[in-house]
């Protein structure tokens, strides 16, 4: 039983969506450091990278996030959510600092890559926890504000950049992400409560009602929490029209990472390549995390309403938008810097969006696992984006096709996202018995309509 389980003074659920707040800032810092050193690293001659390079090796922690989130089910089945989120977030904290020491680029992108491996297992965890501890008709709003740590961490990495990046170079932004060991972690393992659904699934059914009772949640049902077979809870993904949902999910992933990853990659040099300096460029940045931030909360509240479906779709159709008449050109510079945190709020805020949308669309027994399945097969859109905006960059296609190209991405996931089935149809789609219990009991499933 862990430490939080056992002390009897209640607490508010909002606690551990602060705690999975704090875990995914360093994540979302990791994300947008290394679109930030990017012009650093590619001015640094002992490595002599290309734009083609520095993409490749950008995109080795997106590859190595693809597996994190796609064992992560397996891995939160055995040992809990709790334990695989701090594993995580130690394991790639390591590896940001090995990654800042590394003496050849190499080393640097084997590195990156090993530590995507914990980065990847970190943000389905932090979501799946969220939704668990939060009520029905805020699991899109919370979800919003603990993934908002992502743009935070994206803000901080910007700002850090402006003030740090020409005394400390490339090396000290990345060691900077190593401070999870020593800030996150130990508010992690004396606070941070198990997930009462694993707990229900090993059979530790006193614990689970003790942290059911202490946080004022609801009790998992018993019947669609045991600890099934994992064929069964991947089986159950991608059987009638949950098959078409997870694969409509996926896309809308890759779409999301497109835009995430390839936006906070290259932004500030595709600005550099539009003649504006560094610093405006790592200032635009900064507004696109912040843009995200402020949006998202925003829009959760409505998908809170409405329903993340619709409210996903515009977000997504905002940022392509905004991308086109970026790349114009003709734009004044406060239009460009609306124009940019717009594109904050639809990429950041359409994958958090998205995250929500899932977790809230699948049941608790398969939640974790359809998260790391999506956010899994969304790194393709990642490592696509990153390697890619290498090419791009390097072809010098001029400033509208720079800008613009990214906004298919968004057509594509609007396109995806509206063509998500109904969740009640496909409650009713699914046969009774088997793993339709994981579908036939939206309250504790956690189904929104």
């Amino acid at each position: 039983m862990s430490l939080s389980s056992t002390q009897a003074k209640p607490r508010s659920a909002a606690a551990v969506v602060f705690l999975c707040f704090v875990a995914i800032v360093f994540d979302g810092y990791d994300l947008v450091i290394y679109g930030a050193i990017t012009p650093a690293l590619l001015k640094y001659e002992p490595w002599g990278l290309t734009p083609v390079t520095a993409g490749a090796i950008g995109s080795y922690a997106l590859a190595g996030m693809f597996f994190g989130a796609i064992l992560v089910g397996y891995l939160t089945d055995v040992l809990g959510r709790r334990k695989v989120l701090i594993g995580s977030i130690a394991f790639f904290s390591v590896l940001m600092l090995l990654t800042a020491a590394a003496p050849s680029a190499e080393l640097f992108g084997v590195f990156r890559f090993l530590s995507g491996l914990g980065l990847g297992g970190v943000i389905p965890t932090a979501i799946a926890l969220t939704v668990e501890y939060s009520a029905a008709a805020k699991r899109n709003f919370n979800n919003a504000v603990m993934f908002s740590g992502y743009s935070v961490g994206g803000v901080l990495a910007a700002l850090l950049s402006l003030a740090l990046l020409p005394a400390v170079g490339f090396r000290g932004m990345l060691a900077i992400g190593g401070l999870p060991l020593v800030l996150v972690l130990p508010f992690l393992f004396r606070f941070l409560p198990e997930s009462p659904a694993f707990l229900v699934g090993r059979g530790r059914i006193s614990e689970a009602r003790a942290l059911v009772e202490r946080y004022g949640i609801e009790m998992p049902a018993a019947s669609v929490l045991g600890a099934p077979a994992e064929r069964n809870r991947f089986r159950t993904l991608f059987t009638g029209r949950l098959l078409a949902a997870t694969l409509l999910f996926c896309v809308a992933g890759i779409s999301g990472q497109i835009l995430v990853y390839g936006l906070n990659t290259w932004l500030p040099q595709l600005m550099i390549l539009a003649k504006y300096s560094l610093a405006s460029s790592l200032t635009f940045l900064l507004t696109v995390n912040v843009g995200a931030v402020v949006g998202v909360i925003l829009s959760s509240r409505l998908a809170d309403r409405f329903g993340p479906q619709r409210v996903t779709a515009v977000s997504f159709a905002s940022s392509g938008i905004a991308l086109v008449l970026m790349g114009t050109g003709v734009m004044p510079i406060v239009v460009m810097y609306v124009l940019v945190a717009v594109v904050g709020f639809g990429s950041v805020g359409a994958q958090i969006l998205v995250n929500g949308f899932v977790a809230t669309y699948f049941p608790n027994r398969v939640r974790a696992t359809a998260l790391g399945v999506t956010l899994g097969v969304g790194r393709i859109g990642a490592v696509l984006a990153i390697s890619g905006g290498g090419v791009l960059v390097a072809a010098a296609l001029g400033t509208f096709v720079n800008f613009s190209v990214w906004a298919i991405a968004a057509v594509v996931g609007v396109a995806a996202v509206l063509l998500v089935p109904p969740a009640d149809r496909v409650r009713a789609a699914v046969p009774a018995g088997g793993t339709s219990g994981d579908v036939d009991e939206p309250e504790a499933s956690g189904i929104v309509h």
